[in-house]
């Protein structure tokens, strides 16, 4: 079940490989996303100290889940992955110009999860064309539905 979509990832970049991982969460944050406060438009996953790092997505805390502790919205939040999955992204994001985009947030078995995917980013005219292919397959669609109504 999703929480939260990041499209503005889809629209700057192709996305060539999908991989789950595990956040490590305060138990406000997980209030606060079961809340659906959660948005993840500005976010940004990097490689640092042998680790990948949610940087960028913003948690709202909630009034009364959060008055023992200071909660900071924005702060790093380390991405669970097998040893393997870190070793591959980061040779990939090393040399061969690759970036590491976060997709959307979901529970997975009662867990927060989130999809991170191997990018490549768009060109400019790329931009065009994807937006060329979305309209006219929404063309299609309604000229499909107003097709099925006169007949």
């Amino acid at each position: 079940m999703t929480i939260v979509d990041n499209r503005k990832a889809f629209h700057d970049y192709f996305i060539e490989e999908r991989f789950e991982a595990g956040l490590v969460l305060q138990g406000w944050e997980v209030k606060a996303i079961r809340a659906g406060r959660v948005q993840l438009k500005e976010s940004y996953v990097t490689y640092m100290s042998g680790d990948f790092w949610l940087l960028g997505a913003h948690i709202s805390a909630l009034v009364a889940a959060s008055t023992h502790v200071t909660p900071d919205p924005v702060r790093p939040r380390k991405l669970l992955l097998h040893r393997r999955e870190i070793e591959r992204l980061s040779g990939l994001v090393a040399r061969s110009g690759y970036t590491v985009a976060a997709l959307n947030l979901h529970y997975t078995r009662g867990r927060i999860k989130l999809d991170i995917g191997l990018a490549k980013g768009k060109k400019l005219h790329d931009k065009r064309e994807s937006t060329k292919e979305r309209e006219w397959q929404r063309e299609k669609q309604r000229l499909v539905r107003n097709d099925s109504k006169r007949g």
